[in-house]
């Protein structure tokens, strides 16, 4: 596969990572690997009994994140004190959670910004602010279309998926993406009328007897690997229990679209409350359901990154 296209396909298989999350356990494999869903969050672990590098990169967006590795504990205070005048919106002298989670939200969004513009002039070939399938297919599929007998099956079946996303991303129907399309194109579980997109794909991915539903050994042979077996392993026994009880909701064995799309995009789950919620929970001291400045900058560490190394301290200097 090119490196074009490792860059570009974003795997849709959400479902998987949500298993992690709605359960708060992990499976001992890497399957959260396979996932592109909060990618545009952070594609950290998040554990803080390691770090908060996860928590840096939600709460800064990627890019800043980076930034302040570089900076002192006294920098970082001072930047991460400016960051809160800004947060707080209703200029209460606290941040509440509602406001954290908008520059949460902010940050999600400049992520997906960045991204999208650093991969904008590698698919725009003539450079008139617009990529067309033709430029996109050719860019990504180029090597396959000019040697055909390299091409698998894999290859084939990406690129029909990938002109469909195109397709659904063009809101007027001429094949040339702007910005905005684009970026529908390349995030489509971030935009609500790619939401079907995302589930037919995931669907695709694991519907192996192709009949457009999702059985329990379907859903089971999506997290389980070969170094797996059936004996003795509790997360097993307890997603096919799960699967029973809570994911196929009308009890006729298999999930269906509708019931897939609930689990991939739950009706009443937003990543970025919860994690906002996750901060607030971290630092606020006095319990009182938000954060005073004093609160944040004493757990500055949580919200940013200051841990300069010699060779970070030596960029620092330089710059």
């Amino acid at each position: 596969m090119s490196e074009t296209m490792m860059k570009t396909r974003m795997p849709p298989l959400l479902l998987c990572l949500l298993l992690l999350i709605l359960r708060g356990e992990s499976k001992p494999t890497g399957m959260r690997n396979r996932v592109h869903q909060e990618e545009a969050l952070s594609e950290l672990e998040h554990d803080d009994e390691k770090n908060y590098y996860f928590d840096h990169e939600v709460f800064l967006g990627k890019e800043d994140a980076k930034v302040f590795t570089l900076l002192t504990p006294e920098e970082s205070k001072q930047r991460l004190s400016i960051i809160v005048d800004k947060m707080d919106v209703d200029n209460d002298g606290a941040i509440s959670l509602k406001e954290l989670s908008l520059w949460v939200k902010h940050a999600r969004a400049k992520n997906i910004f960045r991204e999208v513009q650093n991969r904008w002039k590698e698919f725009d070939a003539n450079e008139d602010g617009m990529i067309s399938w033709d430029e996109y297919k050719n860019t990504t599929y180029g090597l396959f279309l000019a040697q055909p007998e390299l091409a698998d099956h894999d290859h084939t079946r990406m690129a029909q998926r990938d002109e469909r996303r195109f397709r659904a991303a063009d809101r007027n129907g001429d094949m040339m993406a702007d910005l905005k399309e684009f970026t529908n194109f390349i995030y489509p579980d971030s935009f609500p009328h790619m939401r079907h997109i995302v589930v037919q794909e995931a669907i695709e991915d694991l519907d192996r007897n192709n009949d457009g539903v999702i059985d329990e050994n379907e859903y089971i042979g999506d997290v389980i690997t070969d170094a797996d077996t059936d004996k003795d392993l509790d997360w097993m026994t307890r997603e096919r229990q799960a699967f029973k009880e809570s994911k196929d909701k009308n009890k006729d064995g298999v999930m269906d679209k509708k019931e897939i799309q609930d689990l991939i995009f739950p009706p009443d789950y937003d990543f970025t409350d919860v994690e906002a919620r996750h901060l607030v929970n971290t630092t606020d001291a006095n319990k009182d359901g938000k954060l005073t400045k004093e609160e944040i900058l004493d757990k500055y560490q949580v919200f940013v990154g200051s841990h300069v190394t010699n060779y970070g301290k030596a960029l620092h200097d330089e710059f």
